[in-house]
């Protein structure tokens, strides 16, 4: 039988899943399968896995139900087993390395943080501070200017929007890291200046949020920093 499996844990873990159903509805059991010092947390696999809603809810339950008691190793949603052989047989062949993370892992939480900017306001900044692209603004305004023009100013644009991004991110960052046991970086997009996770201890929960508070609040105008968390520790796993 195919097993949802939703995370990894020591078998001295309460569990305290009874209760919970699994992926897929209709009452499926949440149960664990038991190696030797270590378990996994799974529910029979439904026929077909589908990023709903109700799913995705279901997985998290799971998961934060967990994390709640004690250090687990979350698993991303939509990974399947063959069977309990199959699980066993990773949770023996992983066990020490496992064992290792989740000591690693015990009594600290992520917290997702988001470098927003409204892409407005920065161009209102690029030109009130550089020459350059303030005349090359008004050359090509209304679609008049040369080709070069026009593409020297996209350039331009383009050269200044990432250095102000990145020295955001920098800034941001820097308030942060010393309130984190670690740290992982996406990469930037149109979307995001800074996308990061940060491993923090539980103790230190109300130190990293006081810091995010104050370094979004020294930000330019248009410039938010956001903040998810505590959470289980997914980008640690």
């Amino acid at each position: 039988m195919a097993l949802y499996v939703y995370a990894v844990t020591k078998s001295s873990h309460p569990l305290g899943v009874d209760e919970l159903e699994g992926v897929g509805g209709d009452g499926t059991p949440v149960r664990a399968v038991r190696g030797d010092g270590l378990c996994a947390v799974v529910s029979e696999a439904p026929a077909e896995i589908t990023m709903t809603r109700p799913d995705l809810e279901a997985h998290h339950a799971v998961q934060e139900r967990l994390w709640n008691d004690g250090p687990t190793l979350p698993l991303s949603f939509g990974f399947v087993a063959e069977d309990e052989d199959a699980v066993r047989a990773v949770l023996d062949a992983e066990a020490e390395q496992f064992a290792e993370r989740l000591d690693e892992l015990a009594d600290r939480v992520e917290f997702n943080v988001k470098g927003v900017q409204e892409e407005e306001a920065i161009l209102r900044r690029i030109l009130a501070d550089s020459e350059p692209v303030r005349q090359l603004n008004e050359a090509t305004r209304d679609g008049g200017g040369t080709y070069d023009q026009r593409l020297e100013l996209g350039r331009l644009l383009n050269d200044e929007v990432l250095a102000r991004q990145t020295a955001l991110a920098e800034s941001v960052l820097a308030a942060l890291r010393p309130h984190a046991h670690a740290e992982r970086l996406g990469e930037p997009s149109q979307q995001y200046f800074l996308s990061a996770s940060f491993l923090v201890d539980r103790q230190g929960v109300e130190e990293f949020t006081r810091a995010a508070e104050e370094a979004s609040g020294e930000l330019p105008e248009g410039v938010e920093v956001r903040v998810r968390g505590p959470l289980p520790p997914y980008s640690f796993t």
